[in-house]
């Protein structure tokens, strides 16, 4: 840990500093960086990252306009990347943090327009007033491509997507989009609250929005839920048939919540959830999922890797097709989401929903 007596601050700059093999930082600047924090000043750890975000979109937009567009997209991933990372302590209500975040969209936008071959926003109606946002990947030279819809969790933005997953899939053949859901992106401030049944219509609704488009292959469409969007995973598959693979969680957050109101409403008595799990799998949506799941974990994840075994098991008896891939602190990519070494991770995903849906490079 970067700062022992901080664990929040600490992960984030494991997450940030992970992100530099990725694409997403450099270790230099990282830790240029963290040397100036003061890990008991929210406004340090602003300054610096925001310092950092702002010389890299400099860097970026001049490289842009002397005709160097490699330099220019690196340098606006990793100011994309900052900006984000300015504002993750920051108050909803301090003026700085939309500021940060409307960068942190200007630079992902610019590096869609200029990569090879160009990514698309893209957004879809979702109810009467609202509209959803995603950015399409297109895998290079590839008519009718499989897709891989990547869904983050309620605390991330599909923007952090751009450095770690766009290179694993085109290596593979795989076309990719990253979806916002109601409560996320650039209309957060507008849709603060959702449901679980906004979950899976909203998934349900890209996936019909893939359905209409002639570069895509929709019966070779995976999804894959990235940290706690694992769970959103889960639900977009158990309610959607369409689906070829999905990378969640198997349902495993939502036995754990479930857990938990039993135990309220037994009296607030603690569940064991290890003896009862066998119970609690019985009534999982995982059980409602066709396709083939994988469930990717660090041993060090904010889940117990014992209950995931376990629920594996009891889905694996029940006749689910599932695999379960539990990363080691012996091989590293052991935290949540893989955010120690997102390349370990990231490799071994890709391949298994290549071996699925796409061809194998």
């Amino acid at each position: 840990m970067q700062w022992p007596a901080n664990e929040d601050y600490s992960f984030q700059f494991m997450r940030v500093l992970g992100a530099a093999q990725e694409g997403g930082s450099t270790v230099s600047e990282c830790l240029l960086a963290a040397s100036a924090i003061d890990p008991s000043s929210e406004e340090s750890w602003y300054l610096q990252w925001n310092k950092a975000a702002d010389l890299n979109k400099k860097r970026g937009d001049l490289a842009a306009a002397s005709g160097h567009l490699k330099t220019a997209l690196s340098n606006w991933l990793r100011a994309a990347n900052y900006y984000r990372t300015a504002q993750i302590f920051m108050a909803a209500s301090d003026a700085r943090q939309g500021v940060a975040l409307e960068q942190m969209f200007a630079c992902s936008q610019l590096y869609l327009k200029h990569v090879t071959p160009a990514g698309e926003i893209v957004s879809i109606a979702w109810s009467e007033d609202r509209t959803l946002q995603g950015y399409f990947l297109p895998a290079p030279r590839t008519r009718r491509a499989p897709v891989v819809i990547c869904v983050c969790a309620p605390d991330q933005y599909k923007e952090e997507h751009l450095y770690r997953l766009p290179r694993y899939a085109h290596e593979r053949g795989l076309s990719l989009l990253l979806i916002d859901m109601p409560g996320q992106g650039y209309r957060r401030g507008v849709d603060r609250a959702f449901g679980r049944y906004d979950i899976e219509t909203a998934i349900s609704n890209w996936m019909d929005y893939l359905a209409e488009r002639g570069d895509v292959d929709p019966r070779k469409v995976a999804i894959f839920g990235d940290g706690l969007g694992a769970s959103f995973a889960t639900r977009g598959a158990a309610f959607d048939d369409r689906f070829a693979a999905a990378v969640c969680d198997a349902g495993i957050w939502d036995l754990h919540e479930r857990a938990f109101l039993a135990a309220r409403l037994a009296g607030g008595a603690a569940t064991d959830f290890a003896k009862d799990i066998d119970k609690l799998c019985r009534g999982s949506i995982a059980r409602k999922i066709k396709c083939p799941i994988l469930v990717a974990l660090g041993e060090h994840d904010w889940l117990d890797a014992g209950h995931v075994t376990q629920c594996c098991d009891a889905l694996a008896l029940s006749g689910q097709q599932i695999d379960l891939k539990i990363f080691t602190a012996s091989e590293t990519a052991a935290s949540h989401a893989q955010f120690d070494n997102p390349t370990i991770g990231n490799e071994f995903i890709f391949d298994w929903i290549a071996d699925r849906i796409g061809r194998k490079r």
